[in-house]
């Protein structure tokens, strides 16, 4: 973006969405250090449940649950680690993005209506926008690309 208050706009809600994603969503399923020890969760376990959920949604999801649900709950608690800090944004805005896309079609529209998918789609837009956008100024990548450019300078 031209001006660096625009990438501020843009950089916030990555942000917060990156951290919510990660906080909220992912570490409830998935194990990583700030996981609730409630859950009793070991070092990037699945939580139980996970992939019996994962299952139900038939097809290829049937064919390989503890895949696809190591998969969404990987992208959810470490790809919202990454987004927020606007590192590698693009690749894991693409893996949120098909996350929440089952999420919202597979999971929430059949169970609880459009009401319920708001949220996953939510999180869809803005992974769509991310991978298109990338991080901004205000993200790791930024820094790695000015550094990478400054030295083949």
């Amino acid at each position: 973006m031209p001006a660096w208050w625009q990438d501020l706009l843009l950089a916030l809600p990555r942000m917060l969405c990156g951290i919510l994603m990660s906080i909220d969503f992912g570490a409830s399923k998935f194990g990583v250090p700030w996981s609730p020890s409630d859950r009793k969760l070991g070092l990037f376990e699945v939580a139980f449940w996970f992939p019996q959920d994962v299952a139900g949604y038939g097809g290829l999801f049937a064919m390989a649950p503890v895949f696809f649900a190591w998969m969404g709950a990987f992208s959810e608690a470490v790809g919202g680690v990454f987004l927020a800090l606007g590192l590698q944004t693009r690749v894991f805005s693409f893996l949120i993005a098909c996350t929440m896309f089952v999420a919202a079609v597979f999971q929430q529209l059949p169970n609880g209506g459009t009401w319920n998918a708001l949220p996953a789609a939510g999180f869809l837009w803005l992974s769509l926008f991310t991978m298109v956008l990338g991080s901004g100024r205000f993200g790791i990548d930024y820094l790695i690309a000015k550094k990478w450019q400054h030295e083949k300078a």
